[in-house]
């Protein structure tokens, strides 16, 4: 099994869904499950265990359903303009694609709660959890450590999508004097995530860990990411934090150097979206998935009413890539080609039958053909694919990207980029014919159509303020660039999400809006 492991599966699926505090143990001896609370839950290490998969099974909450055709993940996606739809039934999709939403889309209110679940499962383990004892000392560390890894990752959405935001780091009841949160300047969040990712760094954890967990790579990884976004919009950190970036990810890619069979690039695009592969290699952190728990969110990428899978026609469709952008992609570039990169234009019928074609290109970069099926595979029906967070591929670019902002491009960087583009069959100009500017634009197209769809791109836009121009292949100014699946153009206020109205109703200390939208 590739969930998180404790003593066997009931437990993971029972602990798995425990918001505060109640648990899963072995001896009949024990307080009775009914009477179990946060004061005497926490007094064993297997409680820690538990206690830690719920945290991990919440960051599955903003990749769930958003009403009819569409999930929260989508949320990270419409806006972009490199995707759009062929259903239309989910207003609140349109309204996220026509760049009209506001703070009763329910995306947005989705996302916002399954983000401070997860920080609230998460502070809740952190301040019980150091008073378990007995305990090994290695492993509270490392379980807290992880923890602190996932509300790193929580607040780091957070701050990006919304600015200021309510800062919890205790665990809270109607009690408590912050109950009702304010909001706090961002880089105070930045400093929390900061501060929690350099703990995780340092909780003993493996450089990878093929069961899912947080690993030394993810760390390290995602604090380069954290760097290379403080370095830009809106804190605008500049050259200080750019230096971070490079030399954090500079350690995992050294580590890579010294150790491809541990963190590599994948030979293969098939292999980014196989289940053989998960959490290994390339894949250095994803979000857990199995059909016995909760199965792969991704498949509103599936064409609508076109019979790709094992089921024959279905209705999803609900984000597929613009033509404008798949054209866009260079000649040669093998991540467009066919099957075999991170599009397809044919597939074969109900998975396994007659090649037949789709009449545009489709997403293929989550597409499980061992669930959907494919010819001499017979479909497992159960998409167990997980969904990648952080590739080794990123860690590349972001060493390229901060190293050319800190002295231009070396040959360590021009390596780096050489390495994405080599995969993708294509050919890279001579080191000496770049200078800052153009090494500049080359990694970012770079990230544009090697990290599409894996809601990345519209976090570049917003610590960029540019984005990628299909037809001149360079960057607009973020204010004013038109999205090319809704012809409008994006304006000031979307570099920032509105809060949720629901949210704000129940707090009125969340007030003001974020500029641009309506109060309620």
């Amino acid at each position: 099994m590739k969930i998180y492991k404790l003593r066997n599966l009931t437990k993971v699926l029972l602990c798995g869904v425990l918001l505060l505090g109640a648990g899963c143990k072995d001896h009949l001896d024990e307080a009775p499950p009914s009477n179990l609370t946060p004061d005497n839950f926490y007094t064993i290490p297997d409680h820690a265990e538990a206690a830690l998969a719920a945290v991990y099974a919440d960051t599955r909450l903003v990749y769930d359903g958003s009403g009819i055709f569409s999930s929260t993940w989508q949320m990270l996606e419409a806006p972009t303009g490199i995707s759009t739809t062929e259903t239309g039934q989910n207003s609140d999709l349109n309204n996220l694609y026509g760049l009209i939403y506001d703070g009763n889309t329910g995306h947005i209110a989705n996302y916002w709660n399954g983000l401070y679940r997860l920080i609230a499962q998460a502070n809740l383990l952190l301040d019980r959890v150091p008073a378990i004892t007995p305990m090994e000392e290695a492993q509270k560390k490392k379980i807290l450590g992880e923890a602190k890894f996932l509300r790193a990752w929580a607040y780091f959405r957070a701050v990006q999508l919304w600015g200021d935001v309510p800062l919890i780091t205790k665990p809270q009841t109607i009690e408590s004097e912050d109950f009702l949160p304010s909001r706090a300047p961002k880089e105070e969040v930045y400093n929390l995530i900061v501060e929690d990712l350099k703990e995780a760094e340092a909780a003993g954890l493996p450089w990878m860990d093929a069961t899912g967990r947080a690993s030394q790579a993810a760390a390290k990884s995602m604090l380069a990411k954290v760097y290379l976004t403080m370095a830009g919009f809106p804190l605008q950190k500049g050259a200080s934090h750019y230096k971070l970036a490079a030399d954090k990810a500079f350690e995992v890619v050294s580590y890579a150097n010294a150790n491809p069979g541990t963190i590599n690039l994948f030979p293969t695009y098939l292999d980014v979206h196989k289940e053989s592969t998960e959490n290994r290699l390339e894949h250095i952190f994803m979000i857990q998935y199995n059909n016995l728990v909760a199965g792969n969110p991704m498949e509103n990428m599936y064409p609508n009413f076109k019979p790709v899978t094992y089921s024959g026609p279905g209705g999803t469709g609900s984000t597929i890539p613009t033509v404008a952008f798949y054209n866009s992609y260079e000649s040669g570039d093998l991540r467009a080609k066919n099957q075999e990169g991170y599009f397809y234009t044919t597939y074969f019928t109900n998975g396994t039958g007659a090649e037949f074609n789709l009449g545009a290109p489709y997403i293929f970069k989550h597409f499980n053909q061992i669930s959907a099926g494919a010819p001499g595979l017979t479909p497992t029906r159960n998409n167990n694919l997980n969904v990648p967070v952080i590739r080794y591929a990123e860690v590349l670019l972001i060493y390229a990207e901060a190293q050319n902002e800190v002295s231009g491009p070396n040959m360590e960087a021009y390596n780096a980029l050489k390495k994405v583009r080599d995969r993708a069959k294509l050919t890279t100009p001579d080191m000496g014919t770049f200078n800052q500017t153009s090494f500049r634009e080359a990694v970012w197209r770079e990230r544009w159509y090697e990290l599409a769809y894996e809601q990345i791109t519209w976090f570049d836009m917003v610590r960029l303020r540019k984005v990628f121009n299909e037809d001149t292949k360079g960057f607009d100014n973020f204010v004013g660039h038109v999205n090319k699946n809704s012809n409008k153009p994006l304006q000031e206020k979307h570099l920032l999400f509105p809060l949720p109205t629901p949210e704000r109703r129940n707090n009125p200390n969340l007030s003001p809006q974020n500029p641009g939208y309506p109060e309620f």
